[in-house]
């Protein structure tokens, strides 16, 4: 019997909205439209939040120093972040999904996973359900939204990376370990670059190679993560969308000016630091 088949088999969206902050900047300032944009600091310490798929043309993203975005893309357009305007429209994102869920897991402001294996609607398709929710996005924010829809959370993830930007993907159980096995290691969500580099060390260039590999071996040379990548590596991932997760910690940071040398500014820089991630955390709470 197909155990696949016979266990009831669940249904998960990734949606990901795309280019989300630059995508606002965008909506908001329509002289922006069209145009390589970078949301962050243009100052020489500066870094990208996020990049208008214009400027990723250029090969500008997130993360990226202001300075090596500029240089790689002299016409960049560098915009101040507005998080109070991305959080309220995170937020008129979140109700369209509670139309359709309450099992919504949040990773970010801009992508969340979906539970609709039994959804609000009566919906028997999950694709479906996709379509309907990305274009309430649309019609609601005058943003784009793509989707990935699979039977657990890292395939779903996976998919909603396929038809970027403004579609969306599936991954059936049947061909979810085959996509799994074509895939190379770097580029599966988990699998960071140092996590990457180590695999190739050890010989594991793609999702066959890492199926390849036992139980005890993986688990040998990643510790805790071993029994995930053992699963994942068959297109298995048991994980369960978790409304009620629990925030585990609350970061904050800044790009100084200058470089520091001395422990007094470098003290007071910190309490500023904490006293940020303190307010982040009340406000968590508030909300």
């Amino acid at each position: 019997m197909d155990v696949m088949a016979a266990a009831t088999v669940r249904k998960i969206i990734h949606v990901d909205m795309d280019a989300f902050y630059a995508s606002v900047e965008q909506r908001d300032n329509p002289e922006l439209r069209g145009k390589p944009l970078a949301v962050g600091g243009a100052a020489a310490r500066g870094v990208v939040a996020a990049a208008s798929y214009e400027a990723r043309k250029f090969g500008v993203h997130s993360a990226m120093p202001s300075a090596t975005a500029a240089r790689k893309c002299p016409d960049l357009i560098f915009v101040t972040p507005r998080f109070e305007v991305y959080r309220a429209v995170s937020q008129q994102i979140r109700e369209i999904f509670a139309e359709y869920t309450p099992l919504i897991e949040p990773l970010s402001l801009d992508e969340a996973y979906l539970d609709v294996t039994e959804n609000l609607k009566d919906m028997p398709i999950a694709t479906e359900i996709a379509l309907e929710i990305r274009a309430k996005i649309k019609a609601v924010t005058g943003l784009n939204a793509s989707a990935g829809i699979s039977y657990n959370k890292f395939l779903a993830k996976m998919a909603s990376d396929l038809k970027k930007p403004n579609g969306q993907a599936v991954i059936t159980p049947r061909n979810g370990p085959a996509f799994v096995e074509g895939l190379a290691v770097k580029k599966f969500h988990g699998v960071g670059p140092a996590t990457a580099e180590k695999m190739h060390r050890l010989g594991i260039q793609t999702g066959a190679d890492l199926k390849a590999q036992s139980l005890q071996f993986l688990t040998q040379h990643f510790g805790k993560s071993g029994p995930y990548f053992y699963g994942i590596a068959r297109g298995i991932d048991e994980r369960r969308v978790k409304p009620d997760r629990v925030r585990k910690s609350v970061g904050a940071e800044d790009t100084f000016a200058q470089d520091i040398h001395s422990y007094e500014p470098a003290l007071e820089g910190m309490r500023s630091q904490c006293h940020s991630g303190e307010d982040r955390h009340t406000e968590s709470e508030v909300r």
